[in-house]
């Protein structure tokens, strides 16, 4: 069961992706650029999901990974929405939606987490 206390800090776009499974259009996303050195948290429990070491340009429109900040980071679910079959990421902390993980990304993993960065919240590294 999803943890919808505290949620009242999100936005309508921000509850449409992380608790109704939604996907914000590509290339709009506010962290899709960033280079900031720093970690990717969970925008609705604060759970660090990503390091900014493993952020590369998939060239997909939304942020991407190649690993996940520790093995209790996030749990990938099958999603058979949409007529096909893809590998939801949720955040394991709370269960919000982040996105989906795909077999096509750079090594050491070969894996691309491609996550919505209306489910992220950034927090730079500290001078």
């Amino acid at each position: 069961m999803k943890n919808k206390k505290n949620l009242g800090h999100l936005s309508p776009d921000q509850m449409y992706v992380t608790q109704e499974q939604g996907t914000e259009t590509p290339f709009t996303g506010d962290l899709l650029y960033n280079k900031d050195t720093g970690t990717y948290v969970c925008v609705c429990c604060g759970n660090v999901l990503f390091s900014s070491d493993t952020k590369f340009d998939s060239g997909t429109g939304w942020p991407s990974f190649f690993d996940i900040a520790n093995t209790d980071a996030v749990t990938v679910k099958v999603d058979d929405a949409h007529g096909m079959t893809r590998e939801e990421v949720v955040c394991t902390k709370c269960n919000a939606h982040l996105g989906h993980v795909f077999s096509d990304g750079p090594q050491p993993t070969g894996l691309r987490y491609c996550i919505n960065s209306l489910s992220l919240n950034f927090d730079p590294v500290s001078d």
